[in-house]
């Protein structure tokens, strides 16, 4: 009886303790119904749900789930009239507003890109919309890099506040600016170093774009070339040197845009008959399809299917030369023979027809018949000059764009960009 009564008593403290306990605890506030959705926030005193566009999903099915009837919905899709509903991508922001004291959303944001939004609102009268531009900052900016392997790789370990996409963008960039001064894939040397002033778009959210490239400064040994932008006084925009010649010139150094070489010009096992021949020219591996350029204004002197080549194109330019161009997948539409094409012109696909264990092109220069080093062959000859009435302002540029690349900061100039 004795164990029983304490038992009982000790019941009776623990049942007063949790009483008290109670009495001076902070009662927990009610959540409002709005925070019980995922994602519901409050902005300036209104309750707002963010929901996102479902793959296949119709923006109605969505404004429908975030609490808007049918008429509602009509009426916000009749206010959208930037809008056309039946092409939203999926994946876009939408945010769905409230005053607290309404039963029914009142306020709608749609995020159209990254710098757009479309505001819509209630009023007596029916829905309304306004759109929004969100400003974008650009910041003037060095990039430094010195080649180990390709330009590709210099840029991923350069010290730069761009993403891998943005870094991919620019090499691309590089390698156009250059595109009659240096093959990418066989002419960087390593140790070659290079520097890149150009504008880095940065917009909300972080967002981020490649702008203009300024200049280029690009050192091989002793050698150094300076690509400058120059905008001339009837709207053009091209690049020159520093001697105020263009970039541009007869030939380009390569058939295809920065692609990888698989063999260089010279001795090699030939892959498929198996015996050590003159490899004549320089294949580029590239994906089957992959466009092949004319490297030169010229006419087809051939395009057909001829032995080990399998489809090939023949070109011959104005100054004797004649570019060869082998194991095509297929000709570009209407490119024959007698037909007069353009420098960059796509006249051709990489393909792997003929004596090709795989899709590359097989590229020669010829000149009186004799196949010669395209590496030597088409060594660069210099661009037109610069107009005497731009050349002062191009100097003026090229003074302040070669000082900026000097200054040991990666961010060299900031302004809003209206």
């Amino acid at each position: 009886m004795k164990t029983a009564g304490a038992r009982a008593i000790a019941w009776v403290a623990v049942a007063l303790l949790a009483v008290g306990a109670l009495r001076i605890t902070t009662p927990l506030p009610e959540r409002r119904p709005a925070e019980l959705l995922d994602g519901a926030s409050f902005a300036s005193g209104r309750v707002e749900r963010i929901d996102t566009l479902e793959r296949g999903e119709t923006l109605g099915a969505l404004l429908a789930r975030g609490g808007l009837s049918t008429p509602e919905v009509n009426g916000v899709l009749g206010a959208a009239t930037t809008l056309d509903a039946r092409r939203v991508p999926a994946g876009m922001t939408v945010t769905i507003g409230q005053d607290p004291t309404d039963s029914v959303p009142r306020f709608i944001t749609l995020r159209l890109g990254v710098d757009r939004l479309l505001h819509l609102s209630r009023s007596d009268s029916g829905w309304v919309s306004r759109e929004e531009r969100l400003p974008w900052t650009v910041d003037t900016m060095v990039v430094n890099g010195r080649i180990a392997s390709s330009l590709y790789d210099a840029l991923e370990k350069a010290s730069a506040p761009l993403t891998p996409s943005l870094r991919t963008e620019l090499a691309w960039e590089v390698a156009d600016i250059f595109d009659y001064r240096l093959d990418m894939s066989r002419d960087l040397q390593p140790g070659d170093a290079f520097s890149v002033l150009l504008e880095r778009n940065v917009g909300p959210a972080g967002a981020m774009r490649v702008g203009r490239v300024l200049a280029v400064e690009y050192a091989s040994g002793k050698r150094v070339v300076d690509a400058i932008r120059h905008e001339s006084s009837s709207g053009g925009v091209r690049y020159y040197d520093q001697d105020g010649r263009s970039m541009e010139a007869t030939f380009l150094r390569a058939p295809l845009q920065f692609r990888r070489i698989s063999s260089v010009f010279g001795m090699r096992k030939h892959p498929i008959l198996g015996v050590w021949r003159q490899h004549k020219g320089t294949d580029y591996s590239a994906a089957s399809g992959t466009p092949v350029r004319a490297i030169g204004d010229g006419v087809v002197a051939y395009a057909g299917w001829k032995g080990g080549f399998g489809n090939v194109i023949e070109i011959r330019h104005g100054n004797g030369a004649l570019s060869r161009y082998g194991h095509l997948r297929g000709f570009a539409k209407g490119v024959r023979r007698g037909v007069r094409v353009s420098i960059g012109e796509t006249v051709a696909y990489v393909g792997a027809t003929g004596l090709a264990t795989a899709p590359h092109l097989h590229f020669e220069v010829l000149v009186g018949g004799v196949q010669k080093n395209p590496r030597t062959a088409l060594d660069y000859q210099s661009g037109a000059p610069l107009d005497a009435s731009e050349r002062a302002r191009f100097n003026a540029a090229k003074s302040r764009y070669l000082a900026l690349i000097q200054r040991d900061a990666p961010i060299v100039a900031v302004n809003e960009n209206n």
